[in-house]
């Protein structure tokens, strides 16, 4: 009995995980899509530089970089152009071309960058 059980309720759960491992993509009918350039028009509003540009699990996927020059791979959905699913790469940091702004931060005020003077060396 409790294998009965036990099998009736995995058996319950796969459609949901299986709904649950599609939930990104976009079933919207080819007829009601967006063409190619609006959806590369927000890309460009986003400050988005698009290397490729593709259709994925019926959504519109845009590869490229955003403003700041982090990878990013965001997917759009082809009839509204809103962002189903976003994930930019910031484990390398900023890229080569375009670094930060010199100036932007103060330094830590913990004794080890001052005035411009010399640091006087004690020794014991």
């Amino acid at each position: 009995m409790k294998k009965t059980l036990t099998m009736l309720s995995i058996a319950a759960l796969l459609p949901a995980g299986a709904a649950l491992a599609d939930g990104d993509d976009c079933s919207v009918p080819r007829n009601q899509w967006q063409p190619r350039e609006a959806a590369l028009q927000v890309a460009q509003d986003n400050g988005w530089t698009v290397r490729d540009f593709e259709v994925d699990d019926g959504c519109f996927e845009i590869k490229g970089r955003d403003a700041d020059g982090r990878e990013v791979e965001v997917k759009l959905d082809p009839a509204t152009l809103q962002v189903v699913e976003m994930e930019n790469d910031d484990d390398y940091g900023t890229v080569a071309g375009n670094p930060a702004p010199a100036g932007t931060l103060a330094p830590p005020q913990n004794g080890l960058f001052g005035t411009g003077t010399p640091p006087k060396v004690k020794v014991n």
